[in-house]
């Protein structure tokens, strides 16, 4: 135990909330079988700790100390309802039983985190709800601070919590770990939920600003997580270095005054190197041994992208050839897209600007912001000013992100001011 002022005191349990909410969460749903009341007892137990610790010890091991007191908690609660022997046997292995009583210190074990990741990205959870209960569960964030983030009513994303958790109740879902023939399905839940967590912060679909970095930090937080515990896992390798490569330019995506800032314009030196170095070596290790997966080839392209000096030194040439890896893996139109950008920059934009056209005629990009935008600037390219325009406008129509819609404006109106200029200095005879 080390003597603490308050403010450090507040710093131990917001650490202890970050790195060890889900472990202590794990541990008390075994001894309540009942996630609502497991997280009511988690939640009184770190309100506890502000208290006690703030008399003038931090304890060495908060989570152990967290645990206990949690797990306390709900012991006491179970006996003062007398519901121990009739409560659901929810989200519990058969085998296994409450500790006998909180004084002996609880083990922590890894993969009760991992058995929460994995119950909380059950297929059958709509993705949605997968996010939503990921982020209260396994990250312990609370529900105002998720209805924020996804720009809905508090009402609206508790409603939505709750039905995720009765939706497990329902279908009377294991809190174990899958069998190895229900892994690869699984685990394929998890990381794409993990993924799109990461891409919701990362560039946020709405809202006042391009990035929220809150969420996308707690994502690299559990890509982490996951690959401590299954670090022989090559797509898991894949995601965690695609999101630090990614999370290593947060510094530089926006400008002062908060529009997106294009990656030619980015101050490579601000860039987190150490991030950018861990994910090189990851990346190599995803690449051997096989085919890689999709999580593999898009962490080498990003990784590609960190580590150029320059915009202009980027191996374009090698970033084409893995988008075509990646979409003979993943067969998505996003992905084609990309690749176009890619294509551009090696064979030129009217090149590319044919295969963009080609891509606004799959349904599945209908609606889809960045199509247009793309599109736009290729016409930008190729000074067709008018073209670009209305293709600019399209891509505002789209736009929810105020800093987005300020950056297309801007491009709007350098198009508009582009063929004005034509008009009155038509080419000469």
């Amino acid at each position: 135990m080390t003597s603490a002022s308050d403010a450090s005191v507040r710093r131990a349990v917001e650490d202890a909330h970050r790195r060890e909410w889900a472990a202590v969460l794990a541990a008390t749903v075994r001894v309540t079988r009942d996630l609502d009341l497991a997280e009511e007892c988690v939640q009184d137990a770190y309100a506890a700790a502000l208290v006690e610790w703030a008399r003038g010890r931090v304890p060495d091991r908060p989570g152990a100390w967290l645990t206990t007191a949690a797990r306390h908690n709900a012991l006491d609660a179970l006996r003062r309802a007398k519901t121990l022997r009739s409560k659901l046997h929810l989200l519990i292995e058969p085998e296994s039983r409450p500790d006998s009583g909180p004084e002996s210190e609880p083990a922590q074990a890894p993969d009760d985190r991992l058995r929460l990741v994995f119950l909380c990205c059950h297929p059958a959870l709509a993705p949605a709800a997968q996010i939503a209960l990921t982020l209260r569960l396994v990250c312990g964030v609370p529900t105002p601070d998720i209805a924020r983030a996804f720009l809905v009513s508090e009402p609206t994303m508790a409603a939505r919590v709750t039905r995720a958790k009765k939706k497990l109740v329902a279908a009377r879902v294991p809190f174990r770990m899958p069998t190895p023939a229900e892994l690869p399905d699984r685990l394929d839940s998890v990381l794409t939920t993990i993924h799109l967590l990461f891409t919701t912060g990362h560039t946020a679909p709405a809202g006042p600003t391009v990035t929220k970095d809150d969420l996308a930090g707690r994502a690299l937080d559990l890509a982490r997580m996951l690959y401590g515990l299954l670090p022989d896992e090559r797509e898991v390798r894949g995601l965690l270095a695609l999101l630090l490569a990614n999370h290593a330019r947060r510094a530089t995506r926006t400008t002062e005054n908060g529009r997106p800032s294009l990656l030619a314009e980015q101050d490579r030196t601000a860039w987190d190197q150490e991030a950018i170095a861990e994910a090189h070596e990851l990346v190599l290790g995803a690449l051997r041994g096989g085919d890689p997966g999709r999580y593999a080839l898009q962490a080498a392209i990003a990784a590609l992208h960190a580590s150029a000096p320059t915009y202009a030194e980027t191996d374009w040439e090698q970033i084409l050839v893995l988008y075509d890896a990646l979409l003979a893996t993943w067969s998505s139109p996003v992905v084609a897209l990309n690749r176009a950008v890619a294509v551009a920059m090696v064979e030129g934009p009217a090149t590319a600007l044919a295969e963009v056209e080609a891509l606004e005629q799959d349904e599945r990009l209908a609606g889809y912001r960045y199509l247009p935008a793309v599109k736009a600037d290729l016409l930008r390219r190729l000074e067709r000013p008018a073209d670009a325009a209305v293709a600019y406008e399209r891509a505002l129509a789209l736009a929810d992100n105020d800093a987005e819609r300020a950056f297309l404006t801007d491009r709007l109106a350098q198009c508009d001011t582009a063929v004005r200029a034509a008009a009155y200095d038509p080419p000469q005879s």
